[in-house]
């Protein structure tokens, strides 16, 4: 059975369609991609699995349970966790102190140890533990959301555009760290993400968005044989 099933979602914002009959599902401990450009229904597709976003109809299936009706806060709960688009670090608060804000319903001994993992994965992290979120890079920012969210050891874990205005280098380098963390803590992890070439080199499976709808899906290496996702995201 897959960990998370999403099936023929509808997602509106009064009348702007935010996603048109999506389906996919993921399977517990795969890295996998939603594709697409700026408006295609990935963010939309994300906020509704967390509870973020009302669907109109379909369904979201979450180790078979149905989470229709919870709260952001209950489906946290259960173990889902976001990095969000933009990163959104409390820029007057430190780099631990932001990572205390990913735990801060867990004892302190706990959370101490929890932040010891994330400096392991994000050594630049302990580099900086007094610095004020606000003065990291744009690269240093987005450890720093993925170390917040981890904070509570999720077991699927969402990012969205995790890649925006970060330089090549450094987006490879955060996807190096992603495996070794889905490695190590058998975590599931969503990307919605614009730049298709990384994602897709990353993730084992994909889905491409559409003008809201899923229109293909299914392993990374199959999709980037597709002459039509070629043409429009690969640059092939």
């Amino acid at each position: 059975m897959p960990q998370l099933t999403v099936s023929d979602l509808n997602v509106r914002y009064g009348r702007v369609i935010g996603t048109h009959g999506v389906s996919f599902s993921v399977e517990a401990g795969e890295i996998f991609a939603l594709v697409g450009s700026n408006g295609a229904g990935k963010s939309s597709a994300i906020k509704a699995i967390l509870g973020m976003a009302n669907y109109a109809s379909g369904s979201i299936t979450f180790e078979g349970e149905n989470m229709r009706g919870l709260k952001t806060s209950e489906i946290v709960r259960r173990g889902i966790a976001i990095s969000p688009e933009g990163r959104r670090v409390f820029g007057q608060l430190s780099v631990a102190e932001n990572l205390r804000m990913g735990a801060f319903t867990r004892p302190r001994d706990e959370a101490d140890a929890r932040i010891e993992q994330i400096y392991a994965y994000f050594p630049r992290l302990k580099e900086r533990w007094k610095q004020h979120a606000a003065s990291l890079s744009g690269g240093e920012q987005q450890m720093l959301a993925i170390g917040r969210a981890l904070m509570s050891k999720p077991k699927l874990f969402l990012l969205d555009e995790p890649s925006l205005g970060l330089a090549p280098i450094v987006v490879e380098r955060i996807g190096d760290v992603l495996d070794e963390i889905r490695r190590a803590e058998q975590l599931t992890v969503i990307l919605a993400e614009q730049n298709a070439h990384w994602a897709m080199h990353l993730a084992s499976r994909a889905v491409i968005f559409e003008l809201g709808r899923s229109v293909n899906t299914g392993p990374t290496d199959q999709l980037m044989q597709d002459p039509a996702v070629q043409s429009a995201y690969l640059g092939v």
